[in-house]
């Protein structure tokens, strides 16, 4: 289940923040086919790139999982 959140949640932050997933993908040095696997559920990150994409977008850990609304 949090990892479908987390899917979810990543992909409403990229796209409200109007960017690409190659731009994203390049900006955190990750493939472009790997951020589209995370925003699909069919790959999980490494708690690595679960705090990059956290710090990138400014929420927490908690808030991509959906332990927490804010």
């Amino acid at each position: 289940m949090a990892m479908k959140v987390f899917a979810k949640r990543l992909h409403e932050l990229r796209t409200e923040r109007g960017i690409e997933i190659q731009a994203l993908a390049t900006k955190l040095g990750l493939h472009y086919t790997t951020v589209l696997r995370y925003e699909r559920n069919e790959a999980k990150p490494s708690i690595e790139t679960i705090i990059l994409l956290a710090d990138f977008f400014g929420v927490s850990t908690d808030y991509l999982f959906g332990r927490a609304d804010i």
